[in-house]
């Protein structure tokens, strides 16, 4: 695996030492992403993908892939192009701030080969602060299996002034999500947040 060395610039990394010691001592969000789009042998593909508060179980996102839309080739992207693929945006609302915990529901499918030891880490930021981190292992998935991963997460409260400006600026805050298989990173992801009047939660 190999990730771009403009990329690495708190890792000072290269080549296979994106592990997850590693990604665990981040603390601000990459500049780009630290795998390509490539780098995932297993055929992990996302399918669909929901946000909940637990406490109300009110869905707050809920988004699925599109079954009839043509397989995309990954290589010839644009960076633009990549970036759209990778990074999704999110307005929860003024209110998601303080909720206790939300759930998350992804679906997926795997490939030919067998996934072991499946473990995702996301490091969550405002501006260049780490606020959130969270560390989740699905285990083993059988080859040509679609599969479920529930993750709930308990929001530590935030200091009343930090809540404030993660409302006052919306997308500063925004969050890495690093997908390993046998702590080898094959998938890297990113999303930014807003907190406004017009979000889901209000």
């Amino acid at each position: 695996m190999s990730a771009d060395p403009e990329l690495d610039f708190e890792l000072d990394i290269s080549g296979d030492e994106v592990s997850p010691e590693k990604v665990l001592t981040l603390t601000q969000p990459t500049k780009g992403y630290l795998c390509k789009l490539t780098d995932n042998p297993y055929g992990i593909d996302f399918l669909s993908f929901r946000v909940r508060d637990m406490k109300s179980n009110k869905t707050l996102f809920s988004v699925s892939r599109d079954p009839n839309l043509p397989d995309m080739d990954f290589s010839n992207l644009t960076p633009e192009q990549e970036d759209a693929v990778r990074c999704i945006s999110y307005d929860f609302g003024t209110n998601f701030l303080t909720l206790e915990s939300i759930g998350t529901l992804l679906e997926f499918s795997v490939g030919p080969m067998e996934v072991p030891n499946f473990r995702m880490i996301e490091r969550h930021y405002f501006r260049d602060q780490l606020i959130k981190s969270y560390d989740f292992t699905f285990g083993f998935c059988i080859p040509n299996s679609q599969n479920s991963w529930e993750a709930i997460y308990d929001v530590p409260p935030l200091p009343p002034d930090l809540i404030q400006k993660m409302r006052d600026n919306p997308y500063e805050t925004q969050s890495d999500s690093f997908y390993f298989v046998n702590d080898v990173l094959v998938m890297h992801n990113k999303a930014k947040y807003a907190y406004t009047a017009a979000g889901a939660l209000n």
